[in-house]
């Protein structure tokens, strides 16, 4: 982890870390894993979210078009 952990939160995920049936470096290392995993899947939902709408295609027109009253 980027910052220091004080002795309660030490002892605290080396907890989470035997339940889980894994060592302390392990269990962190997979927790910084799934927190960029993450932190990649929102930046990503962000981008799609900023990017126009695409224009819709030619049988997409088609049928919109017939759809429409006379």
């Amino acid at each position: 982890m980027a910052k220091q952990m004080t002795e309660g939160q030490r002892a605290y995920e080396s907890k989470r870390a035997a339940k889980a049936g894994l060592s302390l470096e392990k269990w962190l290392s997979m927790k910084d894993r799934e927190r960029d995993e993450a932190e990649r899947s929102r930046l990503a939902a962000a981008r799609k979210a900023a990017e126009p709408p695409k224009k819709p295609g030619f049988f997409a027109r088609l049928i919109e078009r017939a759809s429409k009253p006379l």
